[in-house]
């Protein structure tokens, strides 16, 4: 995927037809349209956990380019259609959460360890290490996909 531009969720009328993120060059680089308390949340992530959660957060969009960002509950929420998949910070790492039951693709099967409640997944930084991309990639197209 190459460079990725921000459009705030007000402005991703008129030439953006086809969804809330498009290609916008044969280089793969794609508008992705988020609100502003989205984008101020992840401005503001610390910088001990800003890799980790830059990480899922460029391979949510590699799965799902036409998702949209909002904050919701306080934290990133990225919405396909119905479905929703959040990712936010805590003071030990990031957590996912918001499949729904089975749709994981395995990954809590796999990490039981990192299960922390119903749905939620908490990952710190040497977990993260130890999971490949894919892994991730496929635990986002279940969650999304419809």
């Amino acid at each position: 995927m190459g460079r990725i531009t921000w459009v705030a969720a007000g402005e991703a009328s008129g030439p953006i037809k086809s969804g809330p993120c498009v290609p916008s060059t044969a280089t793969g680089d794609h508008i992705v349209v988020m609100d502003d308390p989205a984008r101020e949340y992840i401005a503001a992530i610390a910088a001990e956990h800003r890799h980790l959660f830059d990480r899922l957060h460029r391979l949510v969009l590699q799965v799902h380019p036409d998702a949209t960002i909002v904050l919701a509950y306080q934290i990133p929420t990225y919405k396909v259609g119905r479905r929703r998949l959040f990712i936010g910070v805590w003071k030990h790492g990031v957590s996912i959460y918001g499949w729904g039951q089975g749709r994981d693709a395995g990954f809590t099967a796999r990490h039981p360890e990192l299960l922390t409640g119903k749905g939620t997944i908490q990952l710190r930084a040497d977990d993260a290490a130890d999971i490949q991309d894919d892994e991730f990639r496929d635990l986002v197209r279940a969650a999304l996909d419809g």
